[in-house]
């Protein structure tokens, strides 16, 4: 775990919950969409597609942020703060498999976009949290 991330909300981390991850379009305004995610290593990871929005704000502006809501208490977040630090190919769409049996199905297949599938890598540089 990075000394980053609150020890009171790190375990928000290590579930599959969903959580809400915000980029910002090349006009200025904030895209936010629910998604899947990992830690890993210290980052953050996400599957996408490269012929998606979220991945054309990124390569405008790599900065992210992903909120994650206590599923125990609504009342309690963790926000994390940073930047695409690396894009992957995943053109069998391994990861989008990993994640879908991660958030609960184990007989997840890959997408019929996956040759367009990358995972996206996001720094963690900043956190808050109630």
């Amino acid at each position: 775990m990075t000394d980053v991330i609150p020890a009171a909300c790190a375990h928000l981390l290590e579930l599959p919950i969903y959580a809400h991850l915000g980029t910002i379009r090349p006009d200025d305004t904030v895209q936010v969409n629910p998604m899947w995610f990992e830690f890993i290593d210290g980052t953050l990871r996400f599957t996408h597609t490269t012929k998606r929005g979220k991945f054309r704000n990124l390569q405008h502006n790599p900065s992210m942020s992903l909120s994650l809501i206590d599923p125990e208490n609504p009342f309690r977040y963790l926000e994390v703060r940073g930047r695409l630090v690396e894009v992957i190919p995943d053109p069998e769409g391994a990861f989008y498999v990993r994640l879908g049996q991660r958030y609960g199905n184990p007989g997840q297949t890959p997408p019929p976009d996956s040759a367009d599938r990358v995972i996206l890598v996001m720094s963690v540089e900043k956190t808050t949290k109630q």
